[in-house]
């Protein structure tokens, strides 16, 4: 369908959509904001089900939209954007096709990119045609609605002006279902009751079953290889606590380095010591307790930043740093280092590669070992996993209830005699042997404190058959070390004097981490049914020098 005719198309179905109503919600008081649902209508003739806040008055505002697949109809969704729209914007919150109220088939991100379907565009080129709006969209969320502005930013619908993405997106295959190679079908499993039809769930498992590695039905979900085609101003948050930082980070340097005119040179991003969403971002992160100085208040921000793009006020919000990130410090340790905000006009700044060795005897030093053959191993058993009894990344927590358990290893620095800053990407080379042809490897960096706190700054998981790539699958040769390369996160953090640092490993860490099978057979949903348990080692000698490589501050030394 070309542009002149959807755009017909979508004033035709304008008064019909606006008739559909929902199932009546509770009553909530949204002060002078009027709340409609309204199911949009997309190209192939399917409803969205979006819930859309208009300010006081009758005048033409324009409008901002979130997509999900979380239900959006709860009460703390639903004042939010009430809240949001006082602001003198239309918000509208939209479900993906196929979930809760929305019509059509459930395929989770398909619908929203640039395949036959594209209900990103469709929505906001139907909120730009209504006679309450001025034409000027914008987007906005995090997470799940991060990778939608993503995805739909490649589509360049006309009326799309500014986006505000929040711990987002890019890959599926590599923030999303396989991360680090690794499977979770349990969770993706109980995902599925956002579905309409469980059996639509059902299906797009066994699809991902047909595409263990990353080929080009994973490379239809990767808005990474379509910078290009990014053409507008986006304020990108990104939360040190959280893995897809790595995907915040991605997304500013991408659109600003190899976007669009629109997009080179315009975007901005706050990095700060956050856990994966939640607005505001506050200075309460697991067990610590940052200064006050870290809280964030995204909605007032947003708004100021949408206020000038979409309505083009000039109150400066183009003109504030290009990156703002905050350099975390020690948490209740009067005097400490860090605890406070850089400004740059790039991201990352230049660091010294730096590397810290495992050692013999749990040891971690910045000194490369010299023993002629030195390894430390641990059991792992897929039916017998360690335990992480979390849904989401505990950062920030106290890590030693994790460690202590039996089959987890720890290599800890002698205390600091100065303080020593990391600020970019920390990536690991591990040597290993496993006595099965496949496991996985889980990588963990945490800031101990004098009184032995385990704080926890990240972790990541590598399966061993993707050592080599994500392109294809190497299994181990049973006994023979092999080397693994890879990312374990961003941070910028200060570690103070007598603080240690400590890297963990393990293979198992459920239900968090899913375990492996283990036998090197074929990853289905179903693969648990068959498992072999297996000796892993770590190899730290003169010829397998495993090493955490860091970005240390030239001052850091």
């Amino acid at each position: 369908m070309n542009r002149r005719h959807f755009g017909t198309f979508l004033l035709a179905c304008t008064q019909v959509a606006a008739m559909a109503h929902a199932a009546e919600l509770p009553k909530l008081d949204f002060g002078s904001v009027r709340e409609e649902h309204i199911m949009i209508p997309m190209r192939d003739g399917k409803r969205l089900s979006a819930y859309v806040y208009f300010p006081k008055g009758e005048g033409k505002w324009p409008a901002i939209f979130e997509q999900r697949y979380a239900d959006i109809s709860g009460a703390g969704s639903r004042k939010a954007a009430a809240l949001f729209s006082e602001g003198g914007f239309v918000i509208a919150l939209v479900n993906y096709r196929g979930t809760h109220e929305s019509e059509g088939v459930y395929r989770g991100y398909r619908g929203l990119q640039w395949g036959p379907l594209r209900d990103g565009y469709d929505v906001c080129e139907w909120l730009a045609a209504q006679p309450w709006c001025t034409g000027k969209i914008g987007t906005y969320g995090g997470s799940q609605a991060g990778y939608a502005q993503n995805y739909l930013a490649v589509t360049q619908p006309p009326h799309l002006v500014a986006q505000y993405m929040t711990d987002t997106g890019l890959s599926l295959f590599h923030e999303g279902y396989r991360i680090g190679g690794a499977t979770k079908p349990q969770r993706f499993i109980k995902g599925g009751s956002v579905a309409r039809d469980i059996k639509d769930n059902d299906a797009l498992l066994r699809e991902w079953d047909e595409h263990p590695d990353f080929d080009d039905y994973w490379r239809d979900e990767d808005a990474s290889l379509h910078f290009d085609k990014m053409n507008l101003p986006c304020f990108t948050i990104g939360s040190w606590y959280d893995f897809m930082v790595q995907g915040s980070v991605a997304s500013f340097v991408g659109r600003q380095m190899k976007g669009g005119p629109n997009s080179r040179g315009q975007q901005q991003m706050i990095l700060g010591p956050w856990l994966h969403g939640g607005y505001p971002k506050s200075n309460k992160i697991g067990d610590l307790v940052f200064p006050e100085n870290a809280q964030f208040d995204v909605y007032a921000h947003m708004t100021k930043w949408f206020t000038h793009f979409l309505k083009g006020e000039d109150n400066g919000a183009e003109k504030e740093p290009t990156v703002r990130y905050y350099v975390m410090g020690a948490c209740g340790e009067a005097g400490a280092p860090g605890n406070m905000w850089r400004e740059a006009k790039d991201f990352p700044p230049k660091t010294e590669a730096a590397a810290l060795f495992l050692q013999p005897d749990g040891v971690l030093a910045s000194e490369a070992p010299t023993g002629a053959h030195a390894s430390t191993s641990y059991a792992s058993d897929p039916l017998r996993p360690m335990s992480l009894p979390f849904t989401g990344f505990p950062g920030a927590k106290d890590a030693r209830p994790f460690e202590e358990q039996s089959e987890v290893r720890t290599w800890t620095t002698a205390p600091l005699t100065v303080p020593v800053e990391w600020t970019g990407e920390v990536n690991a080379e591990i040597f290993a042997s496993s006595t099965a042809r496949d496991t996985d490897f889980i990588l963990r960096v945490s800031d101990v404190y004098p009184d032995g706190r385990s704080m926890l700054l990240m972790d990541y998981p590598l399966r061993a058959r993707y050592r080599e790539g994500f392109e294809k699958q190497v299994l181990l040769t049973p006994g023979e070390p092999a080397k693994l390369a890879w990312h374990i996160g961003w941070t910028s953090i200060i570690f103070n004097q007598g603080h240690r640092i400590r890297v963990t490993i393990a293979s198992t860490g459920a239900p968090f981490y899913e375990p492996n099978n283990q036998t090197g057979g074929p990853q289905t949903i179903d693969w648990m049914k068959t498992s072999t348990a297996a000796i892993n080692t770590i190899w730290h000698d003169q010829a397998h020098a495993s090493r955490l490589i860091v970005p240390l501050m030239k001052s850091s030394r």
